[in-house]
């Protein structure tokens, strides 16, 4: 197998389809598929199933799922949607709901930070995988803030622990795989302040699934509704539900500048 070209995480990252991560995870799970250029007087090459570390070289064709993935970098293209309540963050068009079919936005275009199914409010939309890693990485520390409604009215004893950081279980399928009774953590110590009798406001600097529902449900309380407002300097603002806006490029090199991924 030849050694030069492009990583094959980076090159799937690269035409848009999912960070790196996630590609080593279909790669992972057998759904990336690779197809050597030929050279002149050779037959057709035979498509084969890709291996973590892999590389592809000019002219070779990769599939995803059975989609075969653009050889040309296509256009950078950034979007601030108004999640709502119900939506699924997937692009898999068998699920009911999926992202892009509520978008209306072609597949290879992506969220960069996952809402979950009764999660509302702001997503950044892109086909932009090195924007989508730079997201995902816990230690970027950028802040997400939310709105959150609980069941019961909130106490300052229950904002303080809130505030000091929260030890939760992460007992999702994921974690369930190495961790047989889940993994537990305690959340790092965040910014939340009182906005009504049954609601507050918090600030996370991390991305643990559903962790704002989990560290409320370990101090007894349940979210009845959770809304992201802000992502870094991004804001809802009056962005309505359903909404998609697409960034102009001086906001999207604004986006890009903060993520200190500007491209001249």
């Amino acid at each position: 197998m030849e050694q030069d070209g492009k990583r094959l995480n980076k090159y799937i990252s690269d035409a848009g389809f999912c960070s790196r991560r996630e590609a080593d995870r279909l790669i992972a799970a057998g759904k990336v598929e690779i197809r050597r250029k030929s050279r002149k007087g050779e037959e057709e090459q035979e498509t084969f199933r890709a291996s973590l570390g892999d590389r592809v070289g000019y002219g070779d064709t990769v599939f995803v799922e059975g989609r075969e993935l653009p050889k040309k970098v296509p256009e950078r293209v950034y979007y601030l949607y108004n999640k709502p309540k119900g939506i699924v963050c997937t692009q898999d068009p068998k699920v009911p709901g999926n992202i892009a079919e509520a978008t209306g936005l072609p597949r290879h275009i992506t969220y960069a930070g996952r809402l979950d199914k009764d999660t509302e409010g702001l997503l950044i939309l892109t086909n932009d995988g090195e924007l989508i890693d730079r997201m995902m990485r816990a230690s970027a520390e950028k802040e997400k803030e939310y709105l959150c409604t609980t069941d019961r009215p909130v106490s300052e004893e229950f904002l303080a622990a809130m505030r000091g950081g929260v030890k939760i279980c992460l007992d999702d399928d994921e974690h369930l795989k190495k961790h047989p009774h889940g993994l537990y953590v305690k959340t790092r110590p965040c910014q939340v302040r009182r906005e009504g009798d049954r609601q507050f406001r918090i600030v996370l600097t991390q991305g643990y699934n559903r962790q704002i529902r989990r560290m409320c449900k370990a101090l007894g309380f349940t979210v009845t509704s959770l809304i992201r407002t802000r992502i870094m300097y991004l804001k809802l603002g009056s962005m309505k539900s359903g909404e998609l806006k697409k960034l102009t490029y001086p906001e999207a090199k604004r986006l890009l500048s903060a993520l200190g991924m500007l491209r001249e």
